[in-house]
C-alpha cells in the first residue's frame, strides 16, 4: 500500500475488487473508486475537484479495465489536474480530434452524395435530385470533390464559383446555396467545424456580385399570348397521348410534373375540380384547379390511352408518361413547320424555341393584359403562394369560382369549344 500527501493509495486489491459486491464507492485512493450498481455491474471512477467544483469521471467498465489499468488512468488524470487541465475536458477535446481527424476521411463528393440520398424522399421529384447530382458532378467536384470537406474554405469556394458566376449567374448561385446546404449537413454529422464558407450574407457577398447585378434572371421562353389560339389549332392537328397532355397543361396552367403524373382519382369530374396532392406541388400545398369543359373533354379523349392509374400513361408499364414528352413534341412541331416552310413557335423576345413551362407565363400575360381579373386570382390559378395562412384560407373558398371563370375564359381564347362536351367517367374501368 502505497500513500501520496499522507493519504493512502492502491488500498484495493485486484482478488478484492473481484469479490466485492456491495452497491456504492469503494476507495483505492488518490480519487480512484470502484462503483457497484445496484445491479452489481463495476465500473471505474476517477473523483476531483477543480476550481472549487467536484467532479466525476468515468474511466470505463471493469470488465475492459483492469485494477493496474485504472490505477493508470487515474495517475494520468492527477497530472493534468497538477497542470491545471481539466481532465474531463481534455479527454472531450482528444474525442474530438479524433472525429475530426477520421472526418478527413470524408470528402466533399461523399458528403453531397450523402446529403442528396438523405434528402431525395422528401424531394419527391426525381428531377430535383438529379439536379443536385448533375450541378454538384460538373462544377463543385472537379475542384473540391475529392477534398476532405474539413478542408473546403472560402479560396477554394471562389476556385468553384467565379468562373461561371458572370456567365451562368443563375446555375452558380443554385450551386452555392447547394454547397452552403452541404456544408452545414457536414458540420452538424461532426465531419467539419468553423464557419461555412459558402455562406452568402456577411461572407461571399463581400466578394462576388449579386445575381440580379450580373444578368437579369431568365426565364423560360414563352410563346406571345397573342398567338395562343393559332398554336392550339396546330397543336389539335397533332395525335398521341403527349399532344392532349400538353393540351391540358396549357388550360390548367399546370406545371409539366403536376400534370404528367396526374391520377384518375384526383379527378371530381360532377365538381369539375382537379386535386393535385401536396406533395406533387412546388409550395408543398394541396392545389384545387377548375376545369373548364375543354379541360374535361380531354380527359375524356384520353381515356382510350388509358393502361394503369395515370391519366397520361407513358410507353412503359405502370410509369406515366416522361418529363421530356410534351418538349419533344414542341420540337416535333417546330420542325414540321420549317419543313413546311412556316416560322417556328419562339419567344417574341429571346427568339428562342418555347417551352412547356412557358405557356404559364403566357398565361399570366394574357390575365394581367387581356381580363379584368385581380392579380391575386392569376397568382392563385398558378398555384403561387401568397399572403399568410389565414389568407390562404380566405382565398381558398372566395376566389375558387373567381378562378373558374377565369380558366372558362382562358379555354375561350385558346380556341375552344364552349359546347359541352359527352363525359367518359375518368374512373371507369378499362379492358
Amino acid at each position: 500500500m502505497a500513500s501520496k500527501g499522507g493519504r493512502a493509495i492502491h488500498t484495493l486489491s485486484a482478488i478484492g475488487v473481484s469479490k466485492l459486491k456491495a452497491p456504492g464507492y469503494h476507495s483505492d485512493g488518490g480519487g480512484l473508486y470502484l462503483q457497484i450498481s445496484p445491479a452489481g455491474t463495476k465500473s471505474w471512477i476517477f473523483r476531483f475537484k477543480l476550481n472549487g467544483r467536484v467532479r466525476e469521471m468515468g474511466l470505463g467498465s471493469m470488465r475492459g479495465l483492469g485494477l493496474a489499468d485504472a490505477r493508470t488512468s487515474a495517475a494520468d488524470c492527477r497530472k493534468q489536474l497538477a497542470a491545471g487541465v481539466d481532465p474531463i475536458e481534455a479527454r472531450n477535446a482528444a474525442k474530438a480530434q479524433d472525429r475530426l481527424d477520421a472526418a478527413r476521411a470524408m470528402t466533399f463528393a461523399h458528403c453531397a452524395q450523402s446529403y442528396i440520398d438523405a434528402h431525395r424522399v422528401g424531394w419527391g421529384n426525381a428531377k430535383h435530385a438529379s439536379q443536385w447530382e448533375n450541378t454538384i458532378a460538373a462544377y463543385a467536384n472537379p475542384t473540391i470533390g475529392s477534398l476532405a470537406v474539413q478542408d473546403v474554405d472560402t479560396g477554394l469556394l471562389m476556385r468553384v464559383l467565379e468562373p461561371i458566376w458572370k456567365e451562368k449567374p443563375e446555375t452558380a448561385s443554385r450551386l452555392r446555396g447547394r454547397i452552403e446546404s452541404i456544408l452545414d449537413w457536414a458540420r452538424v454529422r461532426g465531419f467539419r467545424q468553423g464557419e461555412n464558407p459558402a455562406r452568402w450574407r456577411g461572407h461571399l457577398d463581400a466578394l462576388l456580385p449579386a445575381r440580379s447585378r450580373v444578368r437579369a434572371v431568365r426565364h423560360h421562353p414563352a410563346l406571345p399570348y397573342e398567338e395562343i389560339a393559332q398554336f392550339m389549332s396546330d397543336l389539335r392537328s397533332q395525335t398521341g397521348i403527349s399532344a392532349l397532355a400538353l393540351e391540358f397543361a396549357i388550360l390548367t396552367a399546370a406545371r409539366t410534373c403536376e400534370v404528367i403524373a396526374a391520377k384518375r382519382d384526383e379527378f371530381d369530374l360532377k365538381a369539375k375540380v382537379w386535386t393535385v396532392p401536396a406533395e406533387r406541388m412546388k409550395s408543398r400545398r394541396e392545389h384545387r384547379v377548375p376545369l373548364s369543359q375543354a379541360a374535361i373533354a380531354l380527359l375524356s379523349a384520353a381515356e382510350s390511352y388509358q393502361v394503369n392509374d395515370f391519366v397520361f400513361p407513358g410507353p412503359r408499364d405502370g410509369k406515366h408518361l416522361s418529363n421530356m414528352a410534351m418538349l419533344t413534341l414542341l420540337h416535333r412541331m417546330a420542325e414540321r413547320r420549317e419543313a413546311a416552310g412556316l416560322s417556328p413557335w419562339l419567344d417574341a423576345v429571346t427568339d428562342e424555341s418555347i417551352t412547356v413551362h412557358g405557356f404559364r407565363s403566357s398565361f399570366r400575360d394574357w390575365a394581367a393584359e387581356q381580363t379584368n381579373f385581380a392579380r391575386e386570382v392569376a397568382e392563385a390559378a398558378l398555384a403561387h403562394v401568397v399572403g399568410d395562412k389565414v389568407e390562404a384560407a380566405y382565398r381558398r373558398g372566395v376566389m375558387f369560382e373567381k378562378r373558374r371563370r377565369l380558366m372558362n375564359e382562358w379555354a375561350k381564347y385558346c380556341g375552344a369549344s364552349s359546347s359541352p362536351a359527352e363525359v367518359v367517367p375518368i374512373n371507369r374501368a378499362t379492358g
